[in-house]
């Protein structure tokens, strides 16, 4: 199944420079973040194909020069019960991604919790506001920058 998605994606999008790997039969493929919403929706509909749930969506920090943050989609086919898995990238200047929940509803909370913990803006996003931390709060806990002991005085705490 795997070869049938490489080939289907690479003709789809001759011009896009998907990079692909494997690993214990389950396919990741590095999307451009540009296009990662028109792949999501191509994989989701191409009826060979059918990747009808995203079964998780997450933020990552690289902490490298390049590429630091990224997204990782894990799609499930109920048809062909096949997984598959997207990551994209964006760079620390611009912490932007367009968002997928118009292809995945669930992807809205994922997203969300993304952006929270990360700082990813996701582009198009219908309600991205914070889920754990208060609003008013500057940072983005889940970063590998973030102190591990937290910043003293940045969160008011409750009293003993």
């Amino acid at each position: 199944m795997n070869h049938v998605v490489v080939e289907k994606l690479k003709t789809r999008f001759a011009d896009a420079a998907f990079e692909f790997s494997e690993f214990r039969a389950e396919l990741t493929v590095v999307v451009p973040k540009e296009i990662i919403t028109e792949v999501c929706q191509y994989l989701k509909e191409a009826p060979e194909l059918t990747y009808d749930s995203l079964s998780d969506l997450c933020g990552i920090d690289m902490n490298t020069p390049a590429k630091r943050f990224g997204v990782i989609y894990n799609l499930y086919s109920l048809a062909t019960k096949h997984r598959i898995r997207l990551k994209t990238f964006c760079e620390e200047e611009d912490p932007t991604v367009p968002t997928v929940t118009g292809v995945w509803g669930t992807a809205n909370w994922h997203e969300r919790e993304a952006y929270d913990m990360f700082g990813m803006d996701f582009q198009g996003h219908p309600d991205l506001r914070r889920m754990y931390m208060p609003e008013e709060f500057e940072h983005f806990p889940l970063r590998k920058d973030f102190p591990l002991m937290g910043i003293p005085g940045s969160l008011p705490l409750p009293k003993k």
